[in-house]
């Protein structure tokens, strides 16, 4: 599956367009990831616990959207974007969506 964030893929052109596709997660840290980046918090400085839980909700956010493009029949992703917001100061929703499509090479 290509998956890309331009409007068109190079070298390739779509023979048909076959919707909006989305990918959605919802992610908390635990208990423990919650005090120690409250701690790295104090210090100042990145907080590698809310970095790799962004990173891991992306790439399951990207793999639902891409299942979904599956599911319908597109073999490409074009105008793929994220989506973020909080839901409570401990939960994160992160949305990949895009526009499934039939690409063919040019």
């Amino acid at each position: 599956m290509i998956v890309v964030s331009s409007n068109h893929v190079p070298g390739y052109r779509a023979v048909e367009t076959i919707g909006l596709v989305y990918g959605l997660t919802v992610r908390s840290r635990g208990l423990g990831g919650q005090v120690g980046a409250g701690l790295r918090s104090i210090a100042g400085g990145e907080i590698k616990e809310y970095v790799t839980m962004m990173e891991h909700a992306r790439q399951e956010a990207i793999d639902r959207m891409i299942e979904h493009a599956r599911e319908l029949g597109a073999n490409a992703i074009i105008s793929a974007r994220f989506d973020s917001d909080s839901i409570s100061n401990v939960m994160q929703e992160i949305l990949a969506y895009g526009t499934a499509v039939i690409i063919e090479k040019e």
